[in-house]
């Protein structure tokens, strides 16, 4: 099968540090406690029954843990793991090719599912319904079509955006389950099991600094740990420190709300252009030079979680909360 479409766990292309920061179970995986709670009594019935889990659909802002949550739930029923991602589905034929490989109990795990085009999606429904794939072979008045049968199978997709997923597909999932913000000190958490992992020397002040730049994401803590970590390399500290955390995420212009140099480029854009909003979202691309569904998934959703930006029929509004963070005079309403 072509790699671009699908790939076991242990092709997945990632580095061994990579895949040990993975928790490998639900009991390693931090956070998210009544997604887990759910997920513990729906996997745990499905094996006293001996089936294969119903369809699972994970859903929330990027770097939540939706890929690793879907690891462990294969881990966790004992099958095997297959991933590819929407865009990488370009054909009926190609998720064909996909779902025939598939063993019994199987994990197929299809990130970025929002962006399944419809025709593929005609395909998915009766292979997530029934286990059968409707094939048409041959053209014209000779076509004729053949069902094959599936083994049973699990399948697990993950989006930013379940606005964009249609309804007869949102609705053949049984488990609907959304990822929601980290705290402090579930990152910090996190950021410490990480840096026991790596071997690095850390305090729990250091780790609450990088978490509270965190924007609430387990991927950004783990990666800012990683730049702090080569700071204190370089000048020779076996241990994070909160005063070294500072002095590194200051350099990488990380502020003490996780807000870094694109964020700040949008906010005072949207101030210094646009008089504070409302401004339309393809506007703000232009301007910053960022795309669009780029600022939507990526810098938009912590940005309004935090209650700097607002969305109106007219556009994005800054805040009064972004003029103070920026020690800027809040303007007066006419």
């Amino acid at each position: 099968m072509e790699e671009r479409l699908v790939s076991s766990e242990a092709d997945s292309g990632e580095t061994f540090i990579e895949q040990s920061l993975r928790p490998q179970n639900l009991a390693q995986y931090i956070g998210q406690d009544k997604v887990k709670e759910n997920l513990k009594v729906f996997i745990e019935a499905a094996k006293m029954r001996g089936e294969t889990l119903d369809h699972v659909l994970l859903y929330g802002p990027p770097g939540l843990g939706k890929t690793t949550l879907a690891t462990i739930i294969a881990n966790e029923m004992g099958v095997n793991i297959r991933t590819t991602s929407g865009p990488a589905i370009e054909r009926p034929g190609d998720l064909a090719a996909v779902l025939t490989a598939l063993e019994p109990g199987d994990v197929l795990f299809i990130d970025e599912i929002h962006r399944l085009h419809r025709s593929i999606e005609e395909v998915l429904y009766p292979a997530m319904e029934d286990f059968c794939l409707d094939i048409v072979i041959g053209k014209g008045s000779s076509a004729r079509s053949v069902r094959l049968d599936l083994p049973p199978f699990t399948l697990i997709g993950a989006t930013t955006r379940v606005g964009l997923l249609t309804a007869p597909l949102r609705d053949r999932f049984g488990v609907l389950s959304r990822l929601e913000y980290y705290n402090e000190k579930q990152l910090a958490h996190i950021i410490e099991r990480t840096a026991d992992i790596l071997g690095i020397g850390i305090e729990y002040d250091g780790a609450i600094e990088m978490a509270r730049r965190s924007r609430g994401t387990p991927r950004i803590a783990n990666r800012l740990l990683r730049r702090v970590r080569d700071f204190a390399q370089v000048i020779g500290n076996e241990t994070i420190t909160n005063e070294l955390a500072v002095g590194a995420l200051e350099k990488l212009q990380v502020d003490k709300l996780g807000l870094d140099h694109i964020d700040h480029k949008l906010l005072l854009g949207i101030i210094e252009k646009f008089r504070g909003g409302p401004v339309g979202i393809d506007t703000i691309s232009a301007t910053i030079g960022e795309e669009s569904h780029t600022i939507e998934d990526v810098y938009e959703p912590y940005l309004l979680q935090i209650g700097f930006l607002q969305r109106t029929p007219r556009g994005r509004i800054v805040t009064d909360l972004v003029y103070r963070h920026f020690q800027m005079e809040v303007p007066k309403n006419d």
